[in-house]
């Protein structure tokens, strides 16, 4: 049964059991059946792979940096392999497409490990030499795919059906529904131009609001102000599909850890200190909602996020002693079959070998030590220091990442390299490294973990889609490489023209549209302009748009006052934050899904649960053919919102890249009150529409 055969299993779809868990005894079956090859690895798949990688760099990079969120570029390049393979008429492309996807998706990964930490150099004057962004880039990758390799077994085989993995499904009903066509095929074009097209009308027309708060209600300004309180929902396609993915189990977790965040957490922090101002001035009064959450709240979800990754290494401490156990035995002698089950022997369950994943490792950390010591410009003992914080952290953390995509398909990998940050910052100002150069290397130091981080959680995506398409893992983690090599060379270009063409303070924006000639720019930055010159310079600081790059401000906030021996940092925050993450673990609840939420800004959370809320109500009836048919007919459907946002938000960064701004004839409509109460609505509308077209499904 070797070769290249054509054997399907039974017919391209997914099997019944794909989503669930499995009964006692019972197995899975991807579509490529483990018993038979299937091209996968062809020059065709290679290339098309490093192809999208360094395409989609721009648009992932755009992505992180305009919004913070680590958004995988898999969707948008699955979808076009899937339009490639079927305008060539190509044959067998599915185990290929699923190899484009996994290769062209380094670029995601990769370039949001990046930007959450290398614009701080830029954010604080610093330099940054191309080499040292590839090499950070690209040895954080390595670390990622290689110390996630030995969970694989463990988080899509063990746990099958225990996760959601909303992104991996939205990324499989693609490639699934482009290899066999039909009317699932109408079905998820039809919701991705709907779901692209509605986006769009948002991020790139800005004919509503993206985010609708409760400011524009009566009084809602008022409560906001003076009990800072404040609801917020973003209105995105995209978002309302992943809480549609995500169940309400999840989006309900999550959802009520940013409710304590932010109705709790924040009203009362403003409370306590006008209880301690006694008549006096409260120093929090002054501060909106959003400003007390990000300096104070935030960090006990990052502690929560730290405690909850503990409390899940604990408990899969059985699963990494395996690998472990598993990495020397393959020093000694060959095992016998009897060791592993039948199921196991197949190609679908094969990895890199341990010992040799082993022997990867090793030489990864040497060269990591070797690029700290050569080009970080440390000493030998700040560079092991260096070391043992990126190692350890890595390696600690990477199950944390795949966790969190498994659940909520976010990545909260910017909160845990800000306490990467904090840590090798406080203890290389220790081994006497601080000023200009600290900063310097605590940053790369991040990157590095960063990327790692990222990797991780992204590349779980991608086993977790060929597991249940029935790729063979060892030729994704091999390619994986490739991909993040060609990623990492790119990323460096990719940040040095957004900066270029964006900037990342209002100020650099400015100084990039080339409104002001060097003259004037000069006068205003040495105080000597006139008054109509500095209205002129105001006004357009307060129009500007740069890429905000939320997570790399905020590393550039930290890591400034921390490179000095008196740095202080608010240990008591982090400290409860643990204390949630335990108290919430002991009720049996996810401590991570609810970590998420508490750190997660509320208008990414609230949509989730309105998805998970759709997603239950759908569900609601007695018929189990039916049931599923809805259930079938949904993920296609928050697939397609989620394709085709994707696909559009990259059609509008390059707009934007190119500074072509199809909004300017929207004028003040876009800040008005009349805009967020009409994304309300538009939301409203397609909440209506997805439902109405989920219950149409029909069982056959």
């Amino acid at each position: 049964m070797s070769g290249e055969t054509t054997q399907l299993n039974s017919s391209i779809h997914l099997p019944e059991n794909a989503h669930r868990e499995l009964r006692p005894g019972e197995v899975y079956r991807p579509i490529l059946q483990p018993e038979y090859k299937f091209p996968e690895v062809t020059s065709y798949s290679v290339f098309l792979g490093l192809l999208m990688a360094i395409i989609f760099s721009a648009a992932a990079a755009y992505s992180g940096l305009k919004i913070g969120q680590v958004m995988e570029a898999a969707i948008p390049i699955s979808i076009i392999a899937v339009g490639i393979s079927a305008a060539a008429k190509k044959r067998k492309a599915l185990g290929q497409n699923v190899i484009v996807q996994s290769i062209g998706a380094s670029s995601g990964v990769i370039v949001a490990g990046a930007v959450f930490t290398i614009p701080a150099l830029y954010i604080l004057k610093l330099n940054a030499t191309f080499f040292q962004i590839f090499f950070a880039s690209m040895l954080g990758g390595f670390l990622g795919i290689l110390f996630l390799i030995p969970f694989r077994k463990f988080f899509v085989k063990e746990m099958h059906g225990k996760f959601p993995f909303p992104e991996a499904t939205a990324i499989t009903e693609i490639l699934v529904t482009g290899e066999k066509g039909g009317k699932s095929a109408g079905v998820l074009v039809t919701s991705g131009i709907l779901g692209g097209i509605y986006d769009f009308m948002f991020s790139s027309l800005h004919l509503w609001k993206e985010t609708f708060t409760s400011r524009v209600l009566p009084y809602g300004e008022l409560i906001a102000e003076k009990a800072k309180i404040l609801f917020q929902l973003n209105v995105s396609a995209m978002i309302f599909g992943f809480g549609y993915l995500i169940g309400l189990k999840y989006s309900l977790i999550i959802t009520i850890g940013s409710f304590l965040s932010w109705f709790v957490f924040v009203p009362l922090i403003n409370q306590i200190g006008a209880i301690v101002a006694n008549g006096g001035t409260n120093y929090f009064a002054s501060m909106p909602p959003e400003q007390i959450f990000s300096l104070y709240v935030r960090p006990i979800g990052i502690g929560a996020i730290a405690m909850a990754g503990i409390i899940g290494i604990i408990k899969s401490s059985k699963v990494i002693g395996n690998a472990f156990s598993l990495a020397f035995r393959g020093f000694g002698k060959k095992r016998k079959p009897s060791v592993e089950s039948p199921e196991d022997l197949h190609r679908t369950q094969k990895d890199i070998p341990m010992h040799i994943l082993l022997v990867l490792i090793i030489l990864t950390i040497v060269a990591i030590f070797l690029f700290l010591l050569l080009g970080v410009n440390i000493t030998p003992l700040q560079a092991i220091i260096a070391l043992l914080t990126v190692t350890i952290i890595s390696f600690l953390f990477t199950s944390v990442a795949a966790n969190a995509i498994a659940i909520v398909g976010t990545n909260p990998v910017s909160g845990m390299t800000l306490m990467t940050l904090i840590l090798s910052s406080l203890i290389l100002t220790q081994a006497g490294l601080s000023g200009k150069e600290g900063m310097i290397s605590a940053l790369i130091i991040g990157g590095i973990v960063c990327t790692a981080l990222s990797m991780a959680g992204g590349f779980i995506t991608d086993l977790k889609v060929g597991y249940w398409i029935g790729s063979t893992p060892i030729k994704q983690e091999s390619f994986k490489f490739l991909g993040a090599v060609v990623s990492a060379a790119t990323v460096g270009l990719v940040i040095f023209i957004l900066n270029a063409s964006y900037g990342f303070t209002r100020e650099d924006y400015v100084r990039n549209q080339n409104i002001f000639t060097a003259e004037e720019l000069y006068k205003i930055e040495n105080k000597i302009a006139d008054k109509a010159l500095l209205e002129r310079y105001n006004k357009a600081l307060a129009s500007a748009e740069p890429l905000v790059a939320p997570q790399a401000n905020a590393m550039a906030a930290v890591i400034q006052p921390l490179m000095s021996p008196q740095a202080k940092v608010d240990w008591i925050l982090y400290l409860v934050g643990v204390f949630i993450a335990l108290f919430v673990n002991w009720l049996g609840i996810s401590p991570l899904a609810f970590a998420l939420g508490m750190y997660l800004p509320l208008p990414l959370n609230t949509p989730l649960l309105v998805g998970g809320l759709v997603a239950h109500f759908i569900q609601k009836t007695k018929d189990e053919k039916l049931r599923n048919a809805r259930i079938q007919r949904g993920t296609l459907i928050a697939s397609g919102f989620m394709a085709g946002a994707s696909l559009f938000g990259v059609i509008g960064a390059l707009l934007l890249f190119f500074k072509v701004r199809l909004y300017q004839f929207v004028g003040e409509w876009e800040s008005s009150a009349g805009a967020e109460y009409l994304s309300l609505v538009m939301f409203a509308l397609l909440v209506v529409y997805f439902v109405w077209d989920t219950l149409k499904a029909k069982t056959e």
